[in-house]
């Protein structure tokens, strides 16, 4: 409104600026007419010109120029004597020429006797023209005084018609303007924003709507908010790696699960490039944008094996589920070596006492071969005998059937008898056994029948890999531990075998295991009698230099300190 006003002002100013000027002009020469006619009617002779004109010109207070019928100037109020005999013809002057035609003429041009601009009038008269004439800077004087008038009051006008507006644009758009705040504040996510207006009409119904508006969607973003929370909860808690994938191929979603199975570290979204580069993966997943759905597939990333299931979605994009395989293949993979294991640790002994017991079953069996075949049939029952009890004593333990009874042992007492039922099989390979009892790790809290096998079983393993060396069972007390360690001089441990010597039947040498009738069990009980005590086991060995291995028992918290 306020640019409409200023507009119809300027348009004001201008349009009477311009009527004015011509107005000024036209009255000028309305005036001067006036005066030449005036002065016409006083010239009645020529002989009197001169001082008729000066007369006028004086009473007039404008130049006052009489000019006979032949165009000579017989009197001039601005020139005397020689100067007014010099003055040119004025016979072709426009104004002269209009007046002797018409009876009256006007012109506006530079004087060429006086040298300024002016307006002309000359009327007809009985003996010539009579002519009065104004400089036109008189009338621009009289000109830029009424246009400083119209412009006084055209800025006047503006002045009151701004203030006007301003104060009529604050009253009506103030509410507007609260409004409009009010909704970008909505719209930018602050929905308890609300407007504090009360006014009547369509302002405040439109306010009063936009308070209901602000309200339902404060109560349905609270309500989608807590579905998104408990969606997000139930997804985050899935076993399973789930991850949703845009139309624009971004992933806009994923599970911590998911993040893990895959190595992706990157917030979402992000693009589908950064998901590893399994071709399976990406097929899956370009059928599913494609909106084709396709089966399960299994695959393989480092040493993960997964199963991965793709989906499209409804409106475009797609989701993918990806399950974790790795330890059921695993463990398929170790009942399917436990079993090949067991098979071939049973075949030798069995195929051995069913030899010799068909060759026992000849009458002509000489009674010296009867009795070494039979001592082998023996020996042979006692090693299955040997891997059947392991195979339950692991058993019972891996499924919880035993629980260790601790209880204040005298690990020095239970090392010397330990060494002492051993020293004959460790002086067979030229090996002494020796005890290394720390006095503040002599007394520890375990199943004293637990602790006696975890240290019979490692120093009857350290038996059978050392020749001619020396067996060493020590103790020592380690933060909120008591270590029982036996080291061996032995022939050692390949760095390849060392992380799996404590799996069920697993040999770094299977040759001498079996010749010094080990089951392959030892290790992997001691394992698990230790872990099931709440400590855990470590082996160090160094091929030629022999082998160390620690088992760590906890303190109890009461005993710690």
């Amino acid at each position: 409104m306020l640019a409409i006003v200023v507009v119809l002002v300027v348009a004001v100013v201008v349009i009477i600026d311009q009527r004015l000027h011509a107005r000024i002009v036209e009255q000028t020469v309305d005036e001067l007419a006036r005066e030449a006619r005036f002065v016409a009617v006083q010239w009645q002779s020529r002989s009197s010109s001169d001082y008729l004109a000066n007369a006028a010109g004086l009473a007039l207070g404008h130049r006052v120029t009489l000019i006979d019928d032949q165009g000579v100037v017989l009197g001039d109020s601005e020139f005397e004597g020689d100067a007014l005999k010099a003055l040119e013809n004025h016979n072709h002057r426009p104004e002269v020429v209009e007046a002797r035609r018409s009876g009256t003429g006007s012109a506006r041009r530079l004087s060429a006797s006086a040298g300024d601009e002016e307006l002309y009038v000359a009327v007809r008269a009985p003996l010539g023209v009579a002519r009065v004439s104004v400089q036109t800077r008189v009338l621009e004087g009289v000109f830029d005084r009424a246009r400083r008038d119209v412009l006084l009051a055209g800025v006047i006008a503006l002045l009151l018609a701004a203030l006007f507006s301003f104060r009529f644009s604050r009253a009506v758009s103030r509410p507007i303007v609260e409004l409009r705040d009010v909704a970008r504040s909505i719209a930018g996510g602050d929905i308890a924003r609300r407007p504090a207006l009360a006014a009547p009409g369509e302002v405040g119904d439109l306010a009063t709507a936009l308070h209901r508006l602000a309200e339902q969607l404060g109560a349905r973003l609270t309500t989608l908010q807590a579905d998104q929370a408990l969606l997000s909860a139930v997804i985050q808690s899935l076993e399973e790696g789930v991850l949703a994938v845009s139309i624009g191929s971004q992933v806009v979603q994923i599970n911590d699960s998911a993040r893990n199975l895959l190595a992706i570290r990157a917030p979402v979204p992000f693009p589908v490039d950064l998901l590893p580069r399994s071709g399976e993966l990406r097929d899956a997943l370009s059928h599913a944008l494609r909106d084709e759905t396709s089966g399960t597939v299994e695959l393989t990333l480092g040493d993960r094996t997964l199963s991965l299931t793709a989906r499209p979605l409804a409106h475009g994009g797609a989701v993918l589920a990806l399950l974790d395989l790795t330890s059921t293949r695993r463990l398929e993979s170790v009942r399917r070596d436990f079993v090949a294991n067991v098979s071939h640790e049973l075949r030798t002994p069995l195929t051995v006492v069913a030899g010799f017991a068909e060759t026992l079953s000849d009458a002509n069996v000489p009674d010296e071969k009867r009795r070494e075949f039979t001592e082998k049939i023996l020996a042979n029952t006692a090693r299955m005998q040997r891997m059947v009890d392991d195979l339950l004593d692991l058993s019972r333990i891996e499924s919880g059937g035993w629980v260790p009874d601790p209880e204040p042992v005298d690990v020095q007492t239970l090392a010397e008898e330990v060494a002492g039922a051993l020293s004959d099989a460790a002086s067979g390979n030229g090996t002494r056994i020796t005890l290394a009892i720390a006095s503040e790790a002599r007394e520890m809290y375990a199943d004293r029948t637990a602790l006696r096998q975890v240290i019979s079983n490692l120093v009857e393993n350290a038996i059978r890999y050392t020749r001619d060396g020396e067996i060493t069972i020590s103790t020592m007390r380690a933060d909120d531990a008591v270590v029982v360690a036996v080291t061996d001089t032995g022939a050692g441990i390949a760095p390849e075998h060392l992380p799996r010597i404590f799996e069920r039947f697993y040999r770094a040498d299977s040759g001498r295991a079996r010749e010094t009738g080990g089951t392959g069990l030892g290790l992997a009980i001691v394992k698990h009698l230790v872990e099931r005590h709440g400590g855990r086991i470590e082996a160090t060995s160094a091929p030629g230099r022999g082998t160390t291995i620690r088992a760590y028992f906890p303190v109890p918290a009461a005993r710690s300190v």
